[in-house]
Parts: C-alpha cells; sequence; structure tokens
C-alpha cells in the first residue's frame, strides 16, 4: 500500500505533475481516468525527498524503482540484443541502470523543477546529481505501482536506452575502466592494479572530493578525482588506459 498524506495535491502541484508525466510519454488524461488522483499522490510520493518530509518521502518509490529498472532493462537488451552473451548482457545493464545514467534521464525531463526537498538538501548544489538519481529511480517504482506494467517504463526509457547502449557498445572498454585495467594487466604479466584513494572534501557530491592514484608494480600508472570512491578510481583507471593502450 502506498503511502500518502490524504491530502488534495493543490492546484500548481497537480499541474506540475501533468507536465512531468507529459515528458515521461504518459498522457496525464488518460492516467487520471484510470487512476484518480491516487496516482498523482503515488508520483507526488516519488517526487518528495526525505529532507522534506520524515514519513511521507520516496525511499519505498526508489526501493521499488531499482527492481524494476534492472528487470526492464534486462527486456531491453534481450529484444535488441538477443545474440548478445551473457557477460557482455551484465555488463552493458550496469550502464543502463547506473546513477549516472538515471541523473542524466532525470536532467532531460527536468525532474529538479517538481522535486520537493528540504532547505538543506536545496541548498546543496554538490548533492543535485543525487537528488536527480533517486527521483528518478522512485519515480519509476511509482509508475509501475500506479500502472503494473512495465510497458510504460520501456515507452519512456527506450529512447535513453538507445541513446546510452549505442555510446557504451563503441567504447572499447564498455565504459567500465577498472575491469579493462585489469584485464589489460593480467595479459602482460602484471600483478593487479592497486587504488590508492584520499579524501579532500567532506561536501556529498563535491566532483573533488576523492583522489584516486592507481598503481602497477612500483609506477603510478593515473590518477583522477570524483564525487565518491569508486568515481575516482574509475577516472584514474580511464586515465592510465589512454596511457598504457596507444
Amino acid at each position: 500500500m502506498a503511502s500518502n498524506t490524504n491530502k488534495e495535491l493543490p492546484a500548481t502541484r497537480i499541474y506540475q505533475l501533468k507536465s512531468l508525466l507529459i515528458r515521461v510519454n504518459i498522457d496525464p488524461n488518460k492516467f487520471l481516468t484510470k487512476k484518480t488522483n491516487k496516482g498523482l499522490q503515488i508520483i507526488n510520493e516519488a517526487l518528495t525527498h526525505t529532507s522534506a518530509q520524515a514519513k511521507y518521502n520516496h525511499e519505498r518509490l526508489e526501493f521499488l524503482g531499482d527492481a524494476v529498472l534492472r528487470l526492464a532493462a534486462s527486456e531491453f537488451i534481450d529484444n535488441k540484443f538477443p545474440k548478445m552473451n551473457v557477460g557482455d548482457r551484465s555488463a552493458l545493464r550496469s550502464q543502463l541502470v547506473s546513477d549516472r545514467w538515471l541523473t542524466k534521464v532525470g536532467k532531460a525531463i527536468q525532474i529538479q523543477e517538481v522535486l520537493i526537498t528540504g532547505p538543506k538538501a536545496s541548498a546543496d548544489e554538490f548533492a543535485l546529481s543525487t537528488l536527480q538519481a533517486e527521483a528518478t529511480e522512485a519515480l519509476i517504482g511509482a509508475i509501475y505501482e500506479c500502472f503494473q506494467d512495465l510497458q510504460p517504463i520501456h515507452n519512456w526509457l527506450y529512447p535513453h536506452w538507445q541513446e546510452a547502449s549505442i555510446n557504451v557498445l563503441k567504447d572499447p572498454f564498455k565504459q567500465n575502466s577498472k575491469s579493462a585495467l585489469q584485464e589489460w594487466s593480467q595479459k602482460e604479466g602484471f600483478n593487479l592494479p592497486s587504488y590508492q584513494v584520499q579524501e579532500f572534501s567532506q561536501k556529498h557530491g563535491d566532483p573533488h572530493r576523492f583522489f584516486c592514484k592507481v598503481q602497477l608494480g612500483e609506477k603510478i600508472v593515473g590518477e583522477g578525482w570524483g564525487c565518491s570512491r569508486k568515481e575516482a578510481e574509475k577516472e584514474a583507471a580511464q586515465v592510465a588506459l589512454k596511457i598504457l593502450i596507444k
């Protein structure tokens, strides 16, 4: 059961949510005919961040959206690339459900314009990407809960997956620089790469929060920054690959 405030949404909020539905390829008139305002309450729940509301917020629908997104992305890959092996499917799917991809989709539908956040989250410019990714995933969960069908998800996300898959497949490293560097180092007879990460900032989402050096043997072969340890390691591995593979 979806939690809700049992309050009527104001007209301005209803207008915002209807506009968002149009941007995700859903006809708001048909949506309301089927779901009445309860559907809008669920969409509103997805777009209410925990910083604004302790009980009625996006977390439940984000959890659902995570599972729905992975299943829908798997169906997209199965239909679009039926001959792709399982390992390549897994690598591609990891990109099609990543936080970076979710942030990009959120920006495309201008999700930040309809997000309800608390004052602290709103003032944190470095948290914007994370907020967009979380809200986009929660919105996926909300749409699935309303329709009990993956088709609206496919209708919305197909062009985004299409573009992302083209970019991933033309990249020789499948946008997974750490795995590619590990494979290269083993092939060339080196030990596994080692990563040294330092934290330089406490600000969530700061692109220069973490600094990483990647080492092969005694030599530093790449350096990179990132808003997370994982992102800094990926950046360092990518720099290393550009230097090592010519």
